[in-house]
């Protein structure tokens, strides 16, 4: 499904959270959000701060779309259909792992920086004195945007039973939240006579969202397998010598199917029409997408903008060409 079909779907969602706040289960498209609110909380929200749950559907937006980057040469490769997703989601393995903590970490992002644009009535810049540094620019407000996280990304699993799949997907959330915290970095700007730092103007910012996903990548790849503990009411690593558990690592509990077959009961799409790259021996090569099938040759012909021309004031005017493309794709 396109992207803007699935924005259609996040913004209809958001709509049904603030019209029908007591029975809301649909997740911005994702089944990501599922709220159910009996005392009105989110209702209260919905109908005296509108503009944060925008930046809440702006948030998961941007969560699918830097999963949907990082996971496109894979067999999996982050769907946007909501049906299809959804079914990957009732399970606790690695990609649904990084899905929870990719969009808790895309609303943190999206309140946060619309609190430093001043697009939020209720949050604003971080203004700071620190030592001889005169704190001041427009410092991140990381938490707030992380309480806004909390709020709605956390609401489902904390009303529910603390069993494994609850106290997983709240260690993931948590985890996407802590890559943004954990990649805070100082800037500065120096102020005196011919550039002499005898003041500085300084002030917290948070990292690129692509660096947040690259960093949740990184803990995809390092994920800890987990079980119940013996108590029912924690988790325990599979590996009795591993590490305990750290709050930054992504965690799952079940094995990821390969993703080659469609299967409609489990909600993997397979890889046949998958475009694949010939001459890449790795990630996204045929061999490696096309689960050893093989693949074809085929030109694609397709439209596309062209000869695109400024003319004052204030149009950009292009034409259509035809594009040939060939490309490999698998069987």
């Amino acid at each position: 499904r396109s992207g803007i079909s699935f924005l259609i779907e996040l913004k209809v969602a958001m709509i049904l959270l603030c019209s029908r706040p007591f029975l809301f289960c649909a997740s911005l498209g994702l089944h990501v959000l599922l709220i159910a609110s009996r005392q009105g909380r989110h209702a209260d929200v919905c109908q005296s701060q509108p503009e944060i749950v925008q930046e809440v559907a702006n948030g998961a937006w941007l969560g699918m779309r830097e999963c949907q980057h990082q996971f496109h040469s894979r067999r999996w490769n982050c769907t946007s259909q909501s049906r299809n997703l959804a079914k990957i989601l009732q399970q606790d393995i690695r990609e649904t792992a990084f899905v929870y903590a990719i969009t808790a970490a895309g609303v943190l992002h999206a309140v946060t920086q619309a609190c430093s644009q001043g697009a939020l009535p209720q949050c604003g810049c971080v203004t700071l004195q620190n030592g001889r540094w005169e704190w001041g620019g427009c410092g991140d407000d990381v938490d707030f945007g992380y309480e806004k996280s909390r709020q709605f990304m956390d609401t489902r699993q904390r009303k529910g039973k603390s069993d494994i799949r609850t106290l997983i997907d709240l260690h993931n959330n948590e985890a996407g939240r802590l890559a943004i915290r954990t990649q805070m970095r100082t800037e500065c700007k120096c102020h005196g006579l011919s550039g002499s730092c005898t003041l500085r103007s300084c002030w917290r910012k948070m990292p690129l969202f692509r660096q947040v996903g690259d960093y949740l990548m990184q803990s995809f790849h390092k994920a800890i397998r987990v079980m119940s503990g013996n108590d029912g009411k924690s988790l325990a690593t599979i590996n009795p010598d591993a590490l305990p558990l750290d709050a930054n690592v992504l965690i799952y509990s079940a094995e990821s199917p390969d993703f080659c077959q469609a299967n409609q009961r489990m909600g993997t799409e397979g890889t046949q029409g998958r475009v694949c790259n010939s001459t890449e021996t790795g990630l996204g090569g045929c061999d490696s997408l096309c689960c050893g099938k093989g693949f074809a040759h085929n030109t694609l012909e397709y439209e596309e903008n062209c000869q695109c021309r400024f003319h004052w004031c204030c149009e950009v005017q292009c034409q259509r060409c035809s594009v040939r493309k060939d490309v490999s794709l698998c069987l």
